[in-house]
């Protein structure tokens, strides 16, 4: 019995050592968006189903997705969702996907979370804040 306790102590030891020296050097990787949870929850999600994003977030404002880094255009994932829902490809500004549908205007941020992964971000009222932002020729 005292061999089992020496055994157990031993690995949790090692297991909070280890799990320290990951927080210490990927920390501020790890944690740049906040609670990590649900975004290790999302890629777990993703890496066991043929699912192509996974929703982690979502608020009366925005809707956060997950998606794996492709060597293809990542925004690939993006424009097929938002075609699904309906809504034209207009042009990228940046890390931003301009997409339209019956006269209203939405932006999709996109964001690099990691080497396998990419963010991207649907404003829920982006129409009264893209006719605002969009340059129209004269």
């Amino acid at each position: 019995m005292e061999g089992i306790r020496k055994i157990a102590v031993t690995l949790l030891i090692v297991l909070v050592i280890g799990f320290g020296l990951v927080v210490s050097s990927f920390g501020s990787a790890i944690f740049q968006e906040g609670n990590p949870l649900p975004l290790i929850i999302s890629a777990m999600k993703l890496h066991f189903s043929d699912s192509e994003f996974e929703l982690f977030s979502k608020t009366e404002k925005r809707s956060r997705y997950l998606s794996e880094s492709s060597g293809n255009s990542s925004y690939n994932v993006v424009k097929k969702y938002m075609k699904s829902k309906g809504w034209k490809f207009q042009e990228q500004m940046g890390s931003g996907l301009i997409f339209t549908k019956n006269g209203e205007d939405a932006i999709v941020v996109v964001k690099q979370y990691s080497r396998n992964y990419f963010i991207w971000e649907i404003q829920q009222r982006a129409g009264q804040i893209i006719k605002n932002l969009t340059y129209t020729n004269p």
